[in-house]
């Protein structure tokens, strides 16, 4: 096992805080964060650190994914207590979108870093594009999919998710919005969509990946334990001054600005992953 430097852990404890607290007031803000800012974020991270593991951006995805379980949880308790979590959606899509995430696990295992890279840079973008041009008004139908159409749309939205180390908002909100459901039930229900997908995902990853020297330090299976720790403690701070942030202002400009901020991370990613 390799020597830990206490600089560098303390490089890397201040730098996750960092990360923790902009991806909580984030996703307060605007209803977006998760893996889509998470995943960039400990790959620069640790590659900046000098970590240089063939599965580094494995780790980030499943570290992503460890912290999702317990927002998204977090989340789901709250939206109900509103009554906007639509339960009979989240029952029903449930057993496609967990067989699709741990279909995930299975193929994100065996790909390269690049590849994931390259796979996030392209959903990245579009997501990014998506919430800087996506209008309330565009429509796919008039309700979820069922039958045959749920039967494929949500196993695909589940292992998408977990390839890219992401909950269930940035595919599972476009997708309600997109075919008729209340934005609000759309955010609600797309938090539950996020426990289903993380849970199963983040079991798998922590079976894999052991015996590794080279990966960061206290990393079990793939998923980095204080990334996790520091990211989770931050984000339930800071979430809530995002919320208050959200109806102190107007989040539309915001909104437009992140989008961009998505699409620039996605793009550079895929620059370091064709270019090196």
């Amino acid at each position: 096992m390799q020597a830990i430097d206490i600089s560098q852990l303390l490089t890397l404890f201040a730098l996750l805080l960092t990360i923790g607290a902009l991806a909580g007031v984030i996703a307060g803000l605007l209803g977006v964060g998760g893996g889509i800012i998470l995943v960039p974020a400990f790959y620069y991270t640790f590659t900046a650190l000098g970590y240089d593991n063939s599965n580094m951006m494995q780790i980030c995805v499943a570290t992503s994914l460890a912290t999702i379980v317990f927002t998204s949880i977090r989340s789901v308790l709250s939206h109900n207590k509103k009554g906007a979590v639509d339960w009979d959606i989240l029952k029903t899509w449930a057993p496609g979108i967990a067989i699709g995430a741990v279909v995930g696990v299975l193929i994100a295992r065996e790909m390269r870093s690049e590849s994931l890279m390259i796979l996030f840079g392209v959903l990245g973008a579009l997501v990014g594009l998506y919430l800087a041009f996506g209008r309330q008004s565009w429509r796919l139908g008039d309700s979820m999919p069922k039958g045959i159409g749920r039967a494929l749309t949500s196993p695909v939205l589940g292992f998408l998710s977990v390839l890219m180390g992401i909950g269930g908002g940035s595919f599972g909100v476009p997708l309600m919005s997109l075919f008729n459901q209340p934005i609000h039930r759309a955010v609600a229900t797309s938090a539950g969509f996020g426990v289903i997908i993380a849970v199963p995902s983040v079991i798998g990853f922590l079976m894999i990946g052991w015996g590794d020297p080279s990966k960061p330090p206290f990393t079990f299976g793939l998923v980095n334990l204080p990334a996790f720790a520091i990211v989770v403690s931050m984000t339930l701070i800071t979430a809530p001054l995002g919320v208050k942030l959200a109806h102190a202002m107007n989040p539309k400009p915001l909104k437009i600005a992140f989008a961009f901020f998505i699409m620039l991370m996605a793009l550079n990613m895929l620059r370091k992953a064709l270019l090196g």
